[in-house]
């Protein structure tokens, strides 16, 4: 009995439709990281588990793919995961090249990750990651392009997002006032998952993660905190006047909003025409217990489908790796969420939905040869040909190219061959005209 076709759960095939489109979010935000001089690298798939492990904090290490040994002797060869992100392989990358690159090195990449989660709705067991990293350097000026880079890449694909924004040094703060400066991790694991199951629950699991009752009350203030911008800054700095650290990330943050400004990126304005909102958002945490200054996460103002880029600054990221002291910081935007936000909001350009302009339909030998010929003129000219492989009823040939959406058909018959010409017909309109090449080349083009 044959074996029935299947994949993994939480993994995906990708017809050509589908790649063109994915092809053009990576087109897209790959040109704009080059706008700003970032360069790109790869890394491998797997990593020694010893890379990766209490990189991503409780959570995170219980999502790691474990590889099995194979091909080396068990007892020599350390155990391997698949990569969970892209952060931690580029640190890995920086100290084992540190001879050869130049800091502040400012790089990207655009690989899958893997991890092993509960698939569901924009949830997936392997996924690309588009990141860019600068490190080597402390200035927020690194911050203010990551802002920079955001704006452009979702101006460019048409879509309004809300970049929140925090900051670590503050959240550490915040738990040196409350009386509970060994529980930052507990705190914020919690507090990050404040919009989806609400304050009561994200208390209830503060006090299961073994913070007093006088220290979950002390956070209140914090979880409830609104008003502007600038209001909340001042707030915190009367909440944080005890807390050397917490003031610091204050300050950080005050800057980069600053920065911001001057920079044409206005906090809290959803009119602009980037339709790019800046917000400060003290309960976003992110989970991941590398991060130490900044930390990004990007929604979509118009679907539901949480966030679709995410980041931070990380002060000692290297170090684990024997490179000590080094800043850095960076971003991932999420190919997959990022395609399905631009699906629900049918947003993706109508030429993608076929690679092909012009298709040749032909009715003999002589006719294909014909075809050829053109088809390398064109070709010569930047335009994507296909020619009907073999003579055979129109009606056919005319399904092939609506099937593709192909906007053109070039058919070939005896008159058109004795006068050297095409008849060219538009797919969309239904119009049909003889025309010489250059004519042809002129029509699709337009």
């Amino acid at each position: 009995m044959a074996q029935k076709p299947s994949i993994p759960k939480g993994t995906r095939d990708f017809g050509q439709l589908e790649m063109a489109r994915r092809n053009y979010i990576f087109d897209t935000i790959k040109s704009v990281f080059c706008l700003y001089g970032f360069q790109q690298i790869e890394t491998p798939a797997m990593e020694n588990i010893g890379t990766l492990m209490g990189k991503y904090g409780e959570e995170g290490d219980k999502l790691l793919f474990r590889i099995q040994n194979s091909g080396e002797k068990a007892d020599l060869a350390p155990e391997k995961g698949l990569r969970y992100d892209l952060t931690v392989p580029f640190a890995r990358y920086v100290v084992q090249h540190r001879e050869e690159i130049s800091f502040p090195f400012k790089r990207f990449q655009i690989q899958p990750v893997w991890r092993a989660d509960r698939p569901q709705k924009g949830r997936y067991r392997e996924f690309y990651q588009c990141d860019v990293d600068v490190i080597g350097s402390d200035s927020l000026i690194g911050e203010l392009e990551l802002i920079q880079i955001v704006e452009e890449v979702y101006r460019r694909l048409g879509i309004n997002v809300c970049l929140h924004i925090n900051n670590r040094k503050i959240l550490a703060g915040i738990a040196e006032v409350i009386g509970a400066p060994d529980k930052i991790v507990d705190i914020t694991v919690a507090i990050d998952k404040l919009d989806k199951i609400g304050v009561d629950a994200v208390n209830a699991e503060l006090t299961e993660r073994g913070l007093s009752d006088e220290a979950v009350q002390a956070l209140q203030p914090i979880l409830h905190l609104s008003g502007t911008t600038a209001e909340k800054l001042e707030a915190l700095r009367d909440i944080l006047a005890n807390s050397e650290i917490g003031l610091k990330g204050v300050e950080e943050l005050d800057e980069v909003f600053r920065l911001a400004d001057a920079a044409g990126l206005t906090a809290q304005r959803s009119d602009n025409a980037s339709g790019l909102t800046i917000e400060l958002d003290l309960c976003l945490a992110r989970g991941l217990n590398y991060y130490t200054g900044a930390i990004f996460e990007v929604k979509a103002q118009d679907a539901q489908i949480g966030s679709i880029t995410g980041g931070g600054r990380y002060d000692n990221l290297t170090g684990i790796f024997g490179l000590p002291n080094v800043s850095g910081v960076g971003i991932s935007f999420g190919a997959d969420r990022i395609y399905d936000v631009l699906t629900e909001l049918d947003l993706f350009p109508r030429e993608l939905q076929s690679a092909t302009q012009i298709l040749f339909a032909t009715f003999g030998p002589d006719e294909l040869m014909y075809a050829l010929r053109w088809a390398k003129e064109l070709r010569a000219k930047g335009i994507a040909v296909e020619v009907y492989p073999e003579p055979t009823k129109m009606k056919k040939q005319m399904g092939y190219a609506d099937s593709k959406r192909i906007p053109f058909v070039a058919i070939v018959g005896e008159d058109e061959m004795a006068q050297n010409k095409v008849m060219l017909k538009n797919m969309s309109t239904g119009e049909q005209k003889l025309v010489a090449l250059d004519e042809a080349l002129q029509k699709i083009k337009h």
